[in-house]
């Protein structure tokens, strides 16, 4: 009984979240942004695209900046897959102020992609992108709060967006940067000269 009364408080809770951060939108210019934001961040278009620019600003790092793209792109998809299975509806008790892709809420699709550029781009430190890297993270953390202004998410929904999207690039930030082959390659050098040596102590 009373793991049903946690669980009724949590939604409860959810539900007064999001109608308190739904509220904001009543200001026209706060709804405008949220607007804007959501339809930036539809199917990861605006993350897709900063890690593409990344990748044409730090001609070095290419490979790199291809790899954390590829890496936002799998968690926006591993949100959409999570979603389909969970299928929880979206929320009902507020006016939705954007058009959505699909009828399903949990998790954002919009936040895990959001976040795991943020952690992605982010490990790059962007030496040549000054201004990309220092605009992911605060319109990653815009893109989140859009998607309650515009009443389309719960911040529960929210929230395990989010933590998807930053498990799925910091599982692959050895991956994107490199540093995973450079330690095999690494090892593999140390290993090699050993061989020799070992062969001839046979013969003594």
């Amino acid at each position: 009984m009373d793991d049903v009364d946690a669980g009724g408080d949590v939604r409860d809770l959810d539900r007064r979240l999001l109608a308190v951060l739904h509220g904001y939108g009543a200001d026209p210019r706060v709804a405008l942004a949220a607007r804007a934001l959501s339809r930036a961040g539809e199917h990861g278009a605006l993350w897709l695209a900063a890690g593409l620019a990344g990748a044409a600003a730090d001609r070095e790092r290419r490979g790199a900046w291809l790899r954390g793209t590829a890496l936002t792109a799998g968690a926006h998809l591993a949100g959409i897959g999570v979603k389909r299975l969970v299928r929880r509806p979206r929320p009902v008790h507020v006016e939705p102020r954007v058009r959505t892709a699909g009828r399903h809420s949990f998790p954002s699709s919009h936040a895990s992609a959001a976040v795991a550029a943020a952690v992605a781009y982010g490990a790059l430190r962007a030496p040549r992108a000054p201004l990309l890297g220092s605009l992911v993270a605060p319109l990653a953390a815009a893109m989140c709060v859009s998607r309650l202004v515009a009443g389309v998410h719960y911040p529960s929904d929210v929230a395990a967006g989010a933590a998807l999207g930053a498990a799925t690039a910091r599982l692959g930030v050895r991956w994107m940067t490199g540093t995973a082959a450079s330690t095999a390659s690494t090892s593999a050098t140390r290993v090699a000269p050993a061989a020799p040596a070992a062969a001839g102590g046979g013969y003594g």
